[in-house]
């Protein structure tokens, strides 16, 4: 199975249908589902320090909130090859590497300098398109991401350490990201075209059993299991009480986690890659926004400049998409015609 998609009219007309309300929509719902987990997670990894038990948890929930809306009729499965199970089968693994490779990077450098790389994301999945589907974007649309990406660069701005190593492997987490998103986009537009349920139940089993093996394999359930011991001489009231409390705090994660996910991809099929990395450096901003406000996080005027500039820019990268689909519907319209 091919993920190169078809270049032909009838599916550039057919993806520019899509009303621009709903994909405004969907990127609002995602957004606020991306910014509100990203919250929840900085709150439960300050007292669960497990950040791969934490991914096998919401590759888990994802899994039986699928299996429960395919019990009751929320939709079906389709049929699929071999050759297209195993290529979900390596989605996978591309979903769960991505999340190693940015784990480890992330202990390597500076915050400052990881959001800064992370932020070029769009850079690469603009050059990723280019070099894989030969896709070519006007000068209007490049240069509406130069205000994105150098607005995280100011909104971040603070110690930036880091070495060579440290910087190619915090790139190579960029790259995987980006054709994870890309990746992501074409199994649901392409040949393949599966909806965004059928795409997460199919994928997040896998995910959630390499979760749980890396898990295992940095150690993290094994020092689980040493806190635990140490809780079991707690008076029995005490755990049950602890107990009840720390269920519905993670299956609150855990569904938070589920709807993200749907939101993500059912985002990604109707916006794009390129739109979805976008959105995610105004997540950066917004997230640095929230925390000033419920974390009393200090910023300076450099910072507030960047968080302004990325609002503008994507806010310019918006008003270009939407002229663009403007004039593509006309030149459509025009050929129809003819």
């Amino acid at each position: 199975m091919s993920l190169r998609p078809e270049a032909t009219q009838p599916k550039v007309a057919m993806e520019y249908s899509v009303p621009t309300t709903k994909k405004f929509t969907a990127l609002f719902i995602y957004f606020l589902c991306n910014v509100g987990l990203t919250l929840y997670n900085k709150a439960v990894l300050g007292s669960f320090p497990y950040p791969w038990l934490l991914t096998a948890l919401h590759a888990g929930c994802s899994s039986v909130g699928c299996y429960v809306l395919l019990h009751i009729g929320y939709f079906k499965l389709s049929t699929l090859a071999p050759r297209d199970a195993y290529v979900l089968s390596a989605f996978s693994f591309l979903f769960t590497l991505n999340i190693a490779i940015s784990n480890v990077s992330l202990g390597m450098v500076s915050i400052p300098f990881h959001q800064v790389v992370r932020a070029t994301t769009p850079l690469v999945t603009m050059g990723l398109y280019r070099v894989m589907y030969g896709r070519t974007y006007t000068r209007a649309t490049c240069l509406s991401l130069i205000p994105v990406i150098l607005g995280v660069a100011f909104a971040t701005f603070g110690d930036y350490s880091y070495t060579t190593w440290s910087f190619l492997i915090t790139f190579l987490g960029v790259v995987l990201g980006a054709f994870k998103t890309i990746t992501t986009n074409q199994i649901m537009t392409g040949s393949l075209k599966l909806e965004p349920l059928e795409f997460l139940l199919r994928m997040s089993p896998f995910a959630c059993l390499q979760s749980l093996i890396y898990s295992i394999w940095s150690g993290e359930i094994s020092r689980m299991l040493a806190e635990i011991d140490q809780i079991s001489s707690y008076p029995m009231d005490q755990i049950r009480y602890a107990a009840v409390g720390i269920f519905i705090i993670f299956l609150g994660n855990g569904v938070l986690a589920f709807c993200l996910n749907i939101s993500s991809f059912t985002t990604n099929k109707l916006v794009g890659a390129l739109t979805m990395t976008v959105c995610g450096n105004v997540k950066q901003c917004m997230t640095i926004i929230l925390g000033v406000v419920l974390f009393h996080v200090h910023i300076g005027a450099l910072n507030a400049l960047g968080l302004f500039i990325t609002t503008c820019g994507a806010a310019v990268y918006s008003f270009v998409e939407l002229h663009l689909k403007s004039a593509r519907q006309k030149q459509t319209s025009g050929t129809g015609t003819v």
